[in-house]
């Protein structure tokens, strides 16, 4: 991501009477031309796969994609959400890692050694220290492990997935549904690739220490080596996560990210269909690779305006003060094809009077950034402070020129 600071363009005003009339910030001056950027080629498509994204991890935007809002079965990609549960629970204080965590018969049956998933060894009425537990979830993508978590944490695995649902849907994550804590198909449990994506991005900004769980490849428990199973992370060394899945339902899945100097990149592929084992591992991982190798070459990712700074002034009426300044209440950040950074067009929406008094973070209009005519990242524009109503005669002296300009 390049050094914060303001686009290099003036905030242009769009030929409409709901625009203000105030101060933009100037460009700098104009770079030394260069020769015109290449066409960024189409994206690699995953092979067989049903669904697939690319996102980018600091703007958010989805720089490719297939599907990426249709309903799937997630397989063990539903492990992702069960470990950012554990994870927000760990950090509101309500568990923690040294938590003992009881391995009931339920939790050694439905996901132990006798099931056809993925287990974790461990033993049925034991206790197990929470972080060795959520080790085997992470790493070896134990169900048992899922559900033993999920009992310790909620007291069913039941009252877990109706936190699951809840967590989901703070996160905006729309097409997603669980019935269970370990991605074993069940009706109705399903997931899109946008809101796998959407939850890695989560998981990874607000838990930096439980994602680097994602990286480790191997883990030793009760004498069983137990390993990684995203092949990237032996074939990559930017990867660092995520998450595989597998049922004869769901076909092979991969999420994965990686992140290259300041750039990070979040891929999902869905669905691959063989009956090959071999074939279904290799191309769920070429898949993956080949749509971050993309995303990293033809794309970059700009900070254009940052939290709290002042974006432009807007003329108030009925205020103590003429003008009010206004800025973004969250980082602005946008991906583009590399060498195209100049050619963003901003915008921004504001209405044309504005009356006092304004709150500070009140939302007065939006600011945009487009390419080729097309939107590709906006944000609020909110007061930056607050601005109380004007003495009478101020009140009275603005009152007439609204009823001027009005005429």
């Amino acid at each position: 991501m390049s050094v914060s600071r303001f686009l290099p363009l003036a905030l242009a005003f769009l030929a409409s009477a709901a625009l203000a009339q105030a101060p933009v910030p100037q460009p700098e001056a104009p770079a030394p031309a260069a020769a015109p950027a290449a066409p960024t080629p189409e994206a690699p498509v995953p092979a067989q796969a049903k669904a697939w994204i690319l996102m980018d991890d600091i703007s958010g935007q989805v720089l490719a994609g297939e599907n990426i809002d249709q309903p799937l079965e997630p397989a063990s990609i539903t492990k992702v959400m069960t470990s950012y549960v554990v994870a927000a629970e760990m950090a509101a204080g309500k568990i923690t890692a040294d938590d003992k965590v009881r391995i009931s018969e339920n939790a050694w049956r439905s996901g132990g050694a006798g099931t056809d998933g993925s287990y974790s060894a461990l033993a049925i009425n034991t206790e197990v220290k929470l972080d060795d537990v959520l080790h085997g979830l992470v790493i070896q993508s134990g169900n048992d492990a899922a559900i033993a978590l999920a009992e310790h944490v909620a007291g069913s695995e039941a009252a877990f997935v109706d936190l699951m649902n809840r967590y989901a849907e703070r996160l905006g994550m729309t097409g997603s549904h669980f019935e269970n804590a370990h991605g074993l198909s069940a009706p109705g449990h399903v997931m899109t690739a946008r809101d796998i994506a959407v939850l890695s991005r989560a998981l990874i900004s607000q838990f930096p220490e439980h994602y680097a769980l994602y990286k480790i490849k191997e883990f030793t428990y009760n004498g069983i080596q137990q390993w990684n199973r995203n092949g990237l992370l032996w074939k990559d060394a930017s990867v660092d996560g995520l998450k595989t899945g597998h049922t004869s339902a769901a076909g092979y899945c991969l999420a994965a990210s990686a992140k290259r100097g300041d750039q990070r990149l979040i891929s999902v592929v869905l669905g691959i269909d063989t009956t090959s084992r071999s074939e279904g591992f290799k191309l769920r991982e070429e898949g993956n690779l080949a749509l971050l190798n993309w995303g990293f070459r033809f794309f970059e990712t700009h900070s254009v305006y940052e939290a709290g700074t002042r974006i432009a002034d807007q003329r108030l009426w009925r205020g103590e003060v003429e003008n009010i300044a206004l800025g973004v209440a969250e980082p602005l950040r946008v991906t583009v094809p590399r060498g195209r950074y100049a050619e963003l067009k901003p915008s921004m929406d504001v209405p044309k009077q504005l009356l006092a008094p304004i709150k500070k973070g009140q939302q007065i209009g939006t600011v945009r950034l487009s390419l080729d005519g097309k939107v590709v990242a906006e944000r609020p524009l909110v007061a930056l402070a607050d601005v109380a109503e004007g003495g009478f005669f101020s009140r009275m002296n603005d009152d007439f020129w609204l009823w001027w300009e009005g005429e």
